[in-house]
């Protein structure tokens, strides 16, 4: 589910980024379910925007806010 899978794949999969983000590892696996499967439908809380942005940083990715956006709104 877009864009949480890739992005949570680029910073090293859900047990990274659940560090990251200081949450527990299911509820970042939980990012890329549909929302049918108790997902977010690939949406990811907005408040950990900011630490993902500045851990891809860190490691030389490039990642803004846009990319925080579905497809259909980020166009």
């Amino acid at each position: 589910m877009e864009p949480a899978s890739t992005i949570v794949t680029a910073l090293g999969g859900p047990t990274k980024v659940a560090k990251i983000v200081r949450v527990h590892r299911t509820r970042v696996s939980n990012w890329c379910r549909p929302k049918e499967k108790g997902g977010t439908g690939g949406i990811i809380p907005i408040k950990h925007a900011p630490a993902l942005i500045a851990a891809a940083r860190e490691t030389g990715l490039t990642l803004s806010a846009d990319d925080f956006l579905p497809a259909s709104e980020a166009a």
